[in-house]
């Protein structure tokens, strides 16, 4: 019988030449160094591209009831208005015509050219009455205002709650560069989370 000689078995070597390969402390510092440095930057571009796309804002007030409450905190798109118009129906947050450094959160209603006209309360933008059932009756004004020709480059703007909201009815139409953005969404309290 011949014997075979045994197979050489080369798994020592093997995993030798594996710990010489494996990274040493000083490259594992290094590769943690640049992992931290690409996660820094990454997040430094994701808020800085917010800053410039998505502001966070607090209601003060009950002049939004009942589609916003007072505190609601909300998310509001700067880009949208970069790209495109307003248009009515929209919730906007805007600088105030008679007190710039104030911001205010209304709804369009009407937008250059169109005609604004109030008969007790009811609303009609170019001879058609405005779907405002998101309007409570008790919400609901009973003045006469108009008729109005909004202005080019200018919005009428109201609160849903007509009857405790200063707007357009009193201190005339907005700008459109006075527009920061479109709410977005309501955020908080979490119970009442919404998309607009």
């Amino acid at each position: 019988m011949l014997a075979r000689p045994a197979p050489r078995f080369h798994a020592p070597m093997r995993f030798a030449s594996s710990l010489a390969t494996a990274p040493r402390p000083a490259s594992l510092a290094l590769l943690a160094q640049t992992v931290t440095r690409y996660a820094f930057a990454t997040t430094a571009g994701i808020a800085l591209a917010m800053g410039f796309t998505v502001q966070l804002a607090r209601v003060e007030g009950h002049s939004m009831a009942p589609t916003l409450a007072n505190q609601d905190r909300l998310v509001v798109d700067r880009l949208t208005y970069r790209i495109g118009n307003p248009t009515p129906g929209d919730i906007v947050m805007f600088h105030v015509p008679v007190a710039p450094n104030r911001l205010f959160v209304k709804r369009i209603i009407a937008e250059e050219g169109d005609v604004v006209l109030i008969r007790n309360g009811r609303v009609t933008v170019n001879g058609r009455q405005l779907d405002d059932r998101y309007v409570p009756a008790d919400f609901r004004s009973h003045e006469d205002w108009g008729p109005y020709t909004v202005p080019p480059a200018y919005y009428v703007v109201m609160g849903d709650h007509r009857n405790r909201s200063s707007d357009s009815r009193h201190w005339g139409p907005v700008p459109r560069e006075a527009i920061v953005g479109r709410v977005q969404a309501r955020w908080w309290p979490l119970s009442t989370v919404t998309l607009f």
